[in-house]
């Protein structure tokens, strides 16, 4: 009789445990094939096709193609608090939420004519859409897509006195505080969304920051706001910190005494390069990177390319800038060593070499290859290409660790 009564207590553990056990199977099958984390995974833009490649870095391999995404000529992405849905900013407007644990779009709305990027909020609830046509700005709740504001870009007139009714809105980034920073392009403005309230979206514009800023960049930090200028040389920068001083002029007449090249391709700030307390900035209309001081926003240095650059992106730990070019130059990679601020690499990858995207700690570089059809992989110790795989006129590469980046 002792040893019975000893025996029931194991009997009810062990049909707990088998209990638990099962709720936690049953679990794992409505969740997907396997359990897993995202950290290493990303997605590839196809851009004629309308396609996205869900990828992972640490076996270099492509796990499945998601398709249906509409015009994915200029397409970029940001990703949920974590890391789990992609949201994509297609050029025609829609905007796609893809669940990149099951390769499954979620929602897809067309949220304007033509649209040039976006960004989500510090905690993850909006997402904010940058429009050519119809301009301005909209704001989406991140869980169901459903339109939360709209922020349109109205202005009296352009800098030549053109009178437009809505500019078109460019280098919109997120920010600390619930808040998006953009800027008009015709407006020649940056406006502040604080988004705190939502339904009541409270605005702070800088006027007058020169003419047609095309493009923007926010430190990692989320302090400056840097904004290029296809109008005229310079950039205009504020500091988020002390808005009270308004906008600052840098860099002014960088091209003075050269001859400029034709434009092909203007540069993505989000592309310019942060490296310790330099900043690497692509020269629009000249081979040349310029070499920036972080303290005082001035020019410390210029590093000779061999064509327009286009990307200039910092290795994770800051000792390598790769760059890559505008057409007709656009098969090099040029590798810049930052301590001694020369190129130390030159690389034929291909024509069409549109987009870089390093692993989280910068072991690996991928390269997308538009015209032969491939994303080239990279190790950034040997520079030497590691594999390759096939992928239809690639463009951007998105890894998920921008989940937890300012300005990404």
């Amino acid at each position: 009789m002792i040893i019975v009564k000893e025996k029931w207590p194991v009997l009810i553990w062990i049909a707990l445990l088998w209990l638990t056990l099962g709720t936690s199977l049953v679990w794992s099958q409505t969740c997907g094939k396997e359990l897993r984390g995202t950290g290493d995974l990303g997605v590839v833009v196809e851009r004629e096709q309308g396609n996205l490649l869900i990828v992972e870095h640490s076996t270099d391999q492509v796990l499945c193609r998601v398709e249906g995404l509409g015009d994915l000529s200029h397409a970029s992405t940001v990703y949920s608090r974590d890391a789990r849905y992609a949201y994509i900013f297609g050029r025609d407007g829609g905007l796609t939420k893809v669940d990149i644990l099951t390769g499954k779009i979620v929602k897809r709305v067309i949220q304007g004519g033509n649209s040039i990027g976006g960004a989500i909020s510090q905690d993850g609830s909006l997402i904010a859409v940058s429009n050519y046509e119809p301009g301005g700005v909209k704001i989406f709740n991140s869980r169901d897509l459903s339109l939360v504001a709209d922020i349109p870009a109205t202005m009296n007139s352009s800098p030549n006195k053109t009178s437009v009714e809505q500019s078109k809105t460019v280098g919109l980034v997120d920010a600390p505080g619930q808040k998006f920073v953009f800027s008009l392009f015709e407006g020649a403005a940056i406006w502040i969304a604080d988004l705190s309230d939502p339904k009541e979206p409270n605005i702070t514009k800088f006027e007058n920051i020169g003419i047609q800023p095309y493009d923007a960049l926010i430190s990692g930090d989320g302090r400056y706001y840097i904004a290029g200028l296809f109008g005229e040389d310079g950039l205009a920068i504020l500091d988020l910190w002390q808005l009270g001083k308004g906008i600052k002029r840098i860099l002014p007449n960088y091209g003075r005494g050269q001859k400029k090249l034709p434009v092909y391709k203007m540069p993505h700030l989000e592309g310019w390069a942060v490296a310790g307390n330099q900043v690497f900035l692509p020269a629009m209309g000249l081979h040349q990177v310029l070499v920036v001081d972080k303290n005082n926003w001035k020019e410390s240095a210029r590093i000779e390319l061999k064509g327009q650059p286009v990307f200039a992106m910092a290795q994770p730990d800051g000792r390598q800038v790769w760059v890559n070019f505008a057409y007709p130059d656009n098969n090099w990679i040029q590798v810049i060593d930052v301590p001694s601020l020369k190129v130390v690499k030159t690389l034929d990858v291909g024509k069409g070499a549109l987009h870089m995207e390093f692993t989280p700690r910068g072991e690996k570089i991928w390269i997308s290859v538009r015209d032969e059809d491939l994303v080239k992989i990279f190790d950034t110790k040997t520079l030497k290409m590691i594999t390759t795989f096939n992928a239809d006129k690639p463009s951007g590469i998105f890894f998920t660790n921008r989940a937890g980046k300012i300005g990404l």
